[in-house]
């Protein structure tokens, strides 16, 4: 059987995560008494938010046309704060310029080994025309916030 080298290391991990079993004695009479090992208990990896709370949180926070200053002030990380700070001509929690005349917020998806959830912003403008962005969330985060926003353009 020809393995690929990727898949040693997955063969190498598999073969060290398997017990260890102690050889046993040819006289079962002088074999040592066995030793009481303690069952080890799973680490428990806190989930943070879920998609829900995720989806409520951004319908919440963008409303029907940006968030408001409140929203602004403390359901932002300081990343995008700084951001805004430096981008004066455009809202970067919106992508914009402008407010939309609506907002919808897509599926979200959560990635618990990354630690994060997103979802894509819809914003509608005049004459049908919409725009696309991602909105992030850490789920962590306490309280819940907005972590970051890509730009789709």
């Amino acid at each position: 059987m020809m393995l690929k080298p990727h898949s040693l290391g997955a063969l190498l991990v598999t073969l060290l995560a398997l017990p260890v079993l102690p050889a046993l004695p040819s006289d079962p009479a002088h074999a040592a008494p066995a030793a009481h090992v303690a069952p080890v208990a799973p680490v428990a990896i806190p989930e943070g938010h879920t998609a829900d709370q995720i989806s409520r949180f951004l319908a919440t926070f963008y409303g029907q046309h940006g968030p408001s200053p409140h929203d602004r002030e403390y359901n932002v990380s300081q990343t995008l704060k700084d951001r805004q700070q430096l981008n004066t001509d455009s809202d970067v929690l919106l992508c914009s310029q402008n407010k939309p005349q609506s907002i919808g917020i897509g599926p979200v998806t959560v990635a618990q080994a990354a630690g994060v959830g997103w979802a894509t912003v819809t914003t509608q403008w005049a004459e049908g025309v919409t725009d696309t962005f991602t909105a992030y969330v850490r789920l962590d985060s306490k309280p819940i916030r907005l972590d970051d926003v890509i730009c789709a353009g």
